[in-house]
């Protein structure tokens, strides 16, 4: 196998959230059409000058990124449509990258939006997976939910996690979300509230579910040099990753495709574990943030509940993790949930995290997980950044 190749030169800029809501009846592509405004605003760029394009959306259906050229009066060189949810940001960003050092693009938008109506996420659980939905709904499984109560119970037996365990994970996201301006819960959460919460499918209770809701994530990727001359702050590509339909033999979904290509991460990125500030791992629910704790080399197998008992997993704490709240106390709004860490993580390594930026960040990593089956995700993702020298 060829050695990989780095991402020298590649700058990611310009993070953009469009605020989330909880239920909108404007479509996926008001959303698209929001971002990509701030873009050009926050950028101070003309829409000409992106000349690439990748769209991530599961209610943009049956339109496509192309559609979003016409739809935006874009005319890109280059385009790509990835529909992969969790993992999309870190696909996005990978693409991009690639794109800027091979001249096939000087500046990418990556947008990620969806919308949410009082019926939408019914409709998308049904069309999302036909293989998925006929093997799921003759037994009365119809949403995420009771899959992955399958595997936080598989955990929970085999490697003796609690339910207290992931309360931690909530807890700490939930005081990093309260200063984060785009969230939809606003209150604190206690881990006595956390533990005394309604059972949704055991051993799952209200707050490991992620609530849906509409909005939209975007970042610019180009060179660095682009990025000084357009005098915008930018983190930088140290390495990035992915891997699909990873251990499809395990019998039940405890380890992720990051664990086959961790080393290469590090090595392109000259970095270990103990050497990144800062993580922001998909968590649609916890048990999921706690595989990737492990399965990216911050802890061994089934060490994860020992690992976060240990730790602080606030902004301030010594291991921050999903400063902006991550999707469990910010929400999910489709596959710009696959984008929230990483505008998040741009935010702390460009000085733009006010009021929960981490101390002395160089570098943070990000990682992603998606497209749910009905018995494991097939995608992940993870990308390591650093600020700009």
């Amino acid at each position: 196998m060829s050695a990989r190749r780095g991402y020298e030169g590649v700058a990611v800029a310009v993070p953009v959230t469009v605020p989330y809501v909880r239920y909108s009846t404007r479509e996926a592509h008001w959303f698209i059409g929001q971002a990509l405004k701030a873009l050009l605003t926050q950028s101070q760029i003309s829409k000409d000058e992106i000349d690439g394009l990748t769209v991530s959306s599961f209610s943009l259906a049956p339109d496509t990124a192309v559609g979003v050229t016409q739809h935006m009066g874009l005319s890109p060189r280059w385009l790509d449509h990835i529909p992969t949810g969790g993992a999309s940001g870190v696909m996005a960003l990978r693409r991009a990258a690639r794109a800027v050092q091979a001249g096939d693009a000087n500046i990418v938008a990556c947008v990620a939006a969806d919308t949410n109506h009082v019926d939408s996420f019914r409709l998308m659980l049904g069309s999302f997976s036909h293989f998925a939905r006929d093997a799921t709904y003759p037994y009365g499984s119809g949403g995420p939910n009771a899959m992955f109560a399958f595997i936080t119970a598989h955990y929970m037996r085999k490697y003796g996690a609690r339910r207290d365990d992931f309360g931690r994970i909530c807890v700490a996201q939930r005081t990093n979300a309260l200063a984060y301006g785009s969230r939809m819960f606003k209150k604190p959460l206690t881990l006595d509230e956390y533990m005394a919460a309604r059972p949704i499918a055991e051993p799952l209770h209200l707050f490991d579910c992620v609530i849906p809701c509409a909005g939209a994530e975007a970042f610019l990727v180009m060179s660095e040099a682009r990025a000084r001359d357009l005098g915008l702050a930018y983190a930088v590509v140290r390495g990035a990753i992915e891997r699909h339909n990873a251990f499809s033999g395990d019998p039940v979904m405890e380890r992720g495709g990051w664990l086959l290509d961790r080393d290469d991460l590090y090595a392109m990125a000259g970095a270990r574990p103990d050497d990144i500030d800062f993580v922001e791992p998909y968590d649609d629910y916890p048990v999921i943030a706690m595989l990737q704790f492990e399965d990216l080399g911050f802890c061994g197998k089934g060490e994860g509940p020992a690992f976060v008992r240990e730790r602080t997993l606030t902004f301030d704490g010594d291991f921050p993790s999903n400063t902006s709240g991550g999707q469990l106390s910010t929400g999910q709004a489709g596959a710009a949930g696959g984008f929230l860490g990483m505008t998040e993580a741009i935010r702390q390594l460009t000085g733009a995290a006010k009021g929960r930026a981490v101390k002395d960040a160089r570098l943070g990593l990000v990682s992603g997980f998606g497209m749910v089956t009905y018995d494991r995700c097939l995608c992940t993702g993870a990308a390591i950044l650093g600020r700009a020298s």
